[in-house]
């Protein structure tokens, strides 16, 4: 595979258009599309833009990926660039909620949904909670709420990937 079609693979990966290529690196279309025929090649400073926007420039100059395994397509580029901008707390959460998502646990209603049901479900004044119902997070865990009477617990280190699952569901009557 040349230069030129190693160079138009990476752009289509990141889901980028030829006239966006070309905003980046401050060039016409024209000669993106040049770049892409083999007729001409980037600079390296325009390769420099590029690998700011997520291109693999070594895989595009060598045929060879480089260590650090880039995005598979733009969407989860988008998720590695929000997830490099969170604070370790946001990291954190971040991680949990994709375990969770991997491991088949549905996310919960949307929150004007949510907040509907929580109205409707809520004990009328004067009535008495039971403490288990309350589910609490204690230092270093996470609560998820997912099926009406489901909670998932996310404790450990979650930076390590040292962490547990745990789960309860209440019996239905």
């Amino acid at each position: 595979m040349s230069l030129a079609e190693r160079f138009k693979t990476e752009r289509e990966r990141l889901g980028l258009t030829q006239p966006r290529v070309a905003v980046l690196t401050g060039v016409g279309k024209t000669t993106v599309i040049n770049w892409e025929k083999g007729q001409s090649s980037p600079t390296a400073a325009q390769l420099a833009a590029l690998a700011d926007a997520g291109m693999d420039v070594l895989y595009v100059i060598t045929g060879e990926r480089s260590s650090a395994q880039p995005a598979h397509d733009a969407a989860e580029q988008v998720l590695l660039d929000a997830y490099r901008r969170c604070s370790a707390e946001g990291r954190q959460h971040l991680i949990a909620t994709a375990a969770l998502l991997a491991a088949g646990v549905a996310p919960g209603p949307a929150p004007r949904a949510k907040a509907a049901a929580t109205a409707a479900n809520s004990p009328k004044r004067g009535a008495k909670v039971d403490a288990a119902d309350k589910p609490s997070a204690s230092a270093g865990e996470q609560v998820f709420h997912d099926q009406v009477g489901q909670v998932v617990k996310v404790s450990g280190n979650l930076e390590q990937k040292d962490f547990s699952f745990f789960s309860s569901k209440k019996d239905e009557k």
